[in-house]
């Protein structure tokens, strides 16, 4: 374990400090009478509302806002169940950063998302971030915390019910972390392909993100184009793509965040080289952008080579009635059903095979899936069941 993580470790067992935070009400960005109109605010007497109302706080991670202006699936995850736990009748306070607009009541400390942060900044953000969190949402009845420094730093409030949701492959380094923190703070898997690979971790709940259909439009793919949709990394699999692409003749989108060194670097080297006028790279694009290129693909193309713990961008082409062809990797398994909602591919060969019978494919069965399974309603009902077991005293690790 780092040094750092090891400086955290000693801080979090010594008594909170009572601080006022940084960015009280006065700091709202809506103004005075939009905070006054938004969401049930937190009680200050330490009651809550009805006897089944819960008072709960998310905090989510400080590098994009929430919702996020373009990519950021962990935030657009948050703003969708920020939503609907207010909706169903909770109190709800959201720590973000200063440029979310996320339409619940918000505190903050950092007035803009720190997404170019690296090195030790990088580091000392998350460390301002979620000390201020944790001044902001004591006194909740539960906090969801989804930073990674938050679950060790909780427990300087040891009297606050904490779980936390990981969105990274549980490997050796993040288990031994979790380890460090799991006999207090229950821990929420998003795909049972994470959850099996956590060693010696406790899982106390596997929920699979869920989206609201109808904010997808539903498309027949008349577009005629394949779409990759994700980050410019290697094991996302942009290259591959092209590389399947090119050896069919169809034409492909490629949609990418592409910010970082190692994201430029890959982008020059290995998926460059394969542009031509029917393979095209067209850059990151925002939430609408987005969705009408899902409308109107083909397919979408998702060659990932890692064990990624969710991937939600095949439930946001599903919505959109897009079959996913995919590699049998992370999640993908339990996300694409092959043979009717997508192609589950051992290769970039069988890929290019399957592309002439995405044709035979039910594009409703596609919608269908998230209609079903994959809905917000399930997520959140999920999250519920789980928060009300926390607080009734019940084991909290229950995964098998």
């Amino acid at each position: 374990m780092t040094a750092v993580l090891r400086i955290l470790l000693r801080s979090a067992r010594r008594p909170a400090i009572k601080r006022s935070v940084h960015c009280p009400l006065s700091s709202h960005p809506l103004g005075t009478g939009a905070r006054a109109s938004a969401a049930r605010p937190f009680r200050s007497d330490g009651k809550g509302g009805s006897p089944d109302t819960m008072r709960i706080s998310l905090i989510a991670p400080p590098w994009v806002p929430v919702p996020p202006p373009a990519y950021g699936g962990i935030e657009m995850m948050l703003d969708i169940l920020a939503q609907g736990l207010r909706d169903a009748g909770h109190e709800v306070l959201l720590f973000a950063t200063g440029d979310s607009t996320c339409p619940v009541p918000r505190r903050w400390v950092m007035p803009q998302a720190a997404v170019d942060r690296m090195g030790v900044r990088a580091i000392l953000a998350e460390f301002r971030h979620v000390i201020h969190a944790y001044e902001a949402v004591n006194g909740s009845d539960i906090v969801h915390d989804h930073t990674l420094i938050g679950p060790i730093y909780s427990g300087r409030f040891d009297r606050l019910p904490v779980v936390t949701t990981s969105h990274l492959p549980l490997d050796e380094e993040l288990s031994d972390l979790y380890q460090t923190t799991a006999h207090r703070v229950p821990i929420i898997a998003v795909s049972q392909t994470q959850a099996r690979r956590a060693a010696n971790v406790p899982i106390a709940r596997v929920i699979h993100h869920g989206i609201h259909a109808d904010d997808f439009p539903f498309g027949e793919g008349n577009g005629g184009y394949l779409l990759f949709l994700g980050r410019m990394y290697p094991e996302k699999g942009a290259k591959r793509a092209a590389a399947v692409a090119a050896k069919t003749g169809a034409r492909l989108l490629i949609a990418a965040k592409m910010r970082e060194p190692l994201e430029y670097a890959y982008f020059e080297e290995e998926v460059r080289p394969l542009l031509s006028d029917r393979i095209e790279f067209i850059g990151e694009v925002d939430a609408r952008q987005k969705r009408k290129l899902l409308t109107n693909a083909r397919a979408l193309l998702n060659p990932i080579r890692w064990p990624e713990p969710f991937g939600l961008v095949m439930i946001e082409a599903l919505a959109c009635g897009t079959p996913v062809l995919s590699f049998p990797e992370g999640a993908a398994v339990e996300i694409v059903e092959h043979g009717v909602t997508g192609f589950l591919c051992h290769d970039e060969e069988d890929m290019a095979v399957r592309l002439d019978e995405i044709g035979c494919l039910d594009r409703r069965a596609c919608r269908a899936a998230i209609e079903g399974h994959f809905s917000a309603r399930r997520m959140i009902a999920e999250h519920l069941e789980l928060f009300e077991q926390v607080l009734s005293g019940a084991p909290a690790a229950s995964w098998s």
